[in-house]
């Protein structure tokens, strides 16, 4: 215990003081090598269509699979309420996909866990992601947000053939 002209500061008061300061800053640098650092942002105009003409905006008034290169295919998928399309994906082993998704209606998320892929999905907002699909095997894909009284039925599947 220290005493300053009637100023008593305790050594356990010391020890919760600092630590309320240190960490909000910390939680500060953590958001700010986030944000920055990560290339973690808020979706930008240049991926965005109009959420009413997305069956009649290209790529997505043909969504399905498209052969880029071998191994190397692209996914143009559309969410509306309680499903996708396309709903199957077929691929060989040793496939790296790249997704291109949009809502047509709603909010919806696109999850397929066993592929580290994850995306929201907003009205006309253009998502991506990339994935390798190594192993054959059916890997699902699911919304994981709500979207209504059927959100549990909207799912698909990506089916990673074995190489011949």
């Amino acid at each position: 215990m220290a005493t300053r002209k009637g100023t008593t500061v305790y050594l356990y008061e010391l020890a919760w003081i600092l630590p309320s300061f240190a960490i909000p800053v910390g939680m500060l640098v953590a958001l700010v090598v986030t944000a920055f650092g990560a290339g973690i942002h808020l979706p930008g105009l240049e991926r965005r269509i109009d959420p009413t003409k997305v069956a009649e905006t290209p790529p997505f008034d043909k969504p399905g699979l498209v052969e880029l290169a071998p191994g190397r295919y692209e996914v143009r998928m559309t969410a509306q309420i309680w499903s996708f399309a396309p709903r199957e994906i077929r691929v060989p082993a040793g496939s790296t996909v790249r997704f291109w998704v949009t809502s047509k209606d709603v909010v919806h998320g696109l999850l397929i866990p066993k592929a580290n892929v994850n995306l929201m999905l907003l009205p006309g907002q253009v998502a991506f992601a990339e994935a390798r699909f190594d192993t054959p095997g059916e890997y699902l894909m699911m919304c994981h947000e709500y979207c209504g009284i059927a959100h549990h039925t909207m799912a698909g599947t990506v089916i990673v053939e074995a190489r011949r």
